[in-house]
């Protein structure tokens, strides 16, 4: 482990930081941190608080960019790629594993802004085999699910907001978690129209509509986007998304070996995303997975995360109307709807279309502004905007569970950072 060295990582605090990396692809522009509101030195406390973990052997690396105002704050590039590999660099590629789901609802959303997709529509309306769908009760004395039949049919919002009644297989208990074990929900070697046809011969873990549950839900989405666009997932991506805003190197499967000394790598003892290894992101699967499998750097996700803070628009490309951004962002559950087994947006969020949203500035145990939206992803990576301080933030590492054991700390220390906010209103 090499030790923290001020030297090293104190350019990370200087105007001149973009000039240091001219083969990055259209970072934000790098702002003044003073000006725009920021302690210098407590932006350092936080690097140094990252290497610490680093040298405990938490991660061999990771980095961080805090941008406001839609210039960049403060970015830190720290520790090493991989275990025993060369130091982390800015451009490194990071699974991000659940960080696809915003990704994959701006596009069905741009959908719906062209009157391709409704969200109230039924998804068996683009999925015919959903029409009729059963919710799991208990198990029988042979082991299998004891089923009713759904109350109704889930709809497209309830994939974008997780009330579909589908969930996870590989964390938790229960009769419909179980049958997702052993049907293999979610293979890597079937499209996304065969797992989402796989999956609707499985029973739901909700009936539709009652609870939120995170699930597969937005890899159910990523299927409808395909049937919608007429596309493959990852060309609808790249299209609407990853072009327009300069996303040069996020996409499915790394497969051009130029960008494989790129891929950051975890610690094999915290290689684990629940019984399952972490997947390779060289090899090209079948699967291109809508609620988890796209992997991106840095300063690409930084991009997508300021196209929403500036309501759906950035560097004259718009995907997204500001009202579009406004509903996203807003509380899709009301009161009717409650936490299934695991509510992960926790105490004080809702859940909009795609994203948690804080409801408060209280209530929460983290730090946060009331209309702060996030998700993270599985291998510890996160992502927060701020609308109400215009502040965004991305976090990427490679260690489970280490990187979601971070996040309440970090961000304690970027608000502790701040030296102006805006007033609650």
């Amino acid at each position: 482990m090499r030790p923290f060295s001020p030297a090293r990582f104190g350019a990370a605090l200087t105007l001149g930081l973009a000039l240091a990396f001219p083969a990055l692809a259209d970072p934000l522009p790098q702002g003044d941190p003073s000006a725009l509101g920021f302690d210098a030195e407590r932006l350092a406390a936080i690097d140094a608080k990252l290497q610490e973990h680093i040298d405990a052997g938490d991660m061999p690396g990771a980095s961080i960019l805090i941008a406001r105002h839609g210039k960049i704050v403060h970015t830190a590039v720290l520790g090493d790629i991989r275990p025993d590999g060369p130091e982390m660099t800015r451009d490194a590629i990071f699974r991000i594993y659940s960080m696809t789901k915003p990704i994959t609802s701006v596009a069905a959303l741009m959908l719906v802004e062209q009157g391709k997709l409704e969200v109230g529509d039924t998804v068996s309306k683009y999925l015919p085999e959903y029409k009729e769908m059963t919710v799991a009760t208990g198990t029988g004395d042979d082991g299998k699910p004891i089923t009713e039949p759904a109350k109704r049919e889930m709809t497209v919002h309830d994939l974008l907001r997780h009330t579909s009644g589908l969930t996870y297989g590989f964390f938790g208990q229960g009769p419909a978690r179980k049958a997702y074990l052993d049907a293999r929900a979610g293979d890597a070697a079937r499209t996304n129209r065969e797992n989402a046809a796989d999956l609707a011969k499985l029973p739901l873990e909700h009936h539709p509509g009652e609870k939120w549950e995170y699930s597969r839900s937005t890899d159910v989405l990523g299927a409808v986007v395909e049937v919608v666009a007429g596309k493959p997932l990852g060309q609808v991506f790249e299209e609407m998304i990853f072009q327009p805003l300069g996303m040069t190197d996020t996409m499915f499967s790394v497969e051009d070996p130029a960008l494989h000394e790129r891929i950051a790598e975890p610690y094999p003892q915290y290689s684990k995303i629940g019984p399952y290894d972490m997947a390779d992101p060289r090899v090209k699967v079948a699967f291109e997975s809508g609620g988890g499998g796209l992997h991106s750097t840095l300063d690409d996700y930084s991009r997508f995360a300021q196209m929403l803070l500036n309501g759906g628009e950035l560097d004259g490309a718009r995907l997204l109307s500001p009202q579009t951004i406004a509903w996203m962002t807003s509380d899709h559950l009301g009161e009717a709807i409650v936490p299934g087994k695991y509510y992960l947006p926790g105490a004080g969020y809702t859940f909009g279309l795609g994203v948690a949203v804080r409801e408060g500035d209280g209530i929460a145990s983290d730090m946060g502004r009331k209309g702060e939206y996030r998700w993270g992803g599985a291998a510890g990576t996160a992502w927060w905007n701020d609308p109400m301080n215009d502040l965004q933030v991305v976090f990427m590492i490679q260690s489970r569970p280490k990187g979601g054991q971070m996040r309440p700390w970090l961000k304690s220390m970027v608000y502790a950072a701040m030296t102006d906010a805006q007033p609650t209103n």
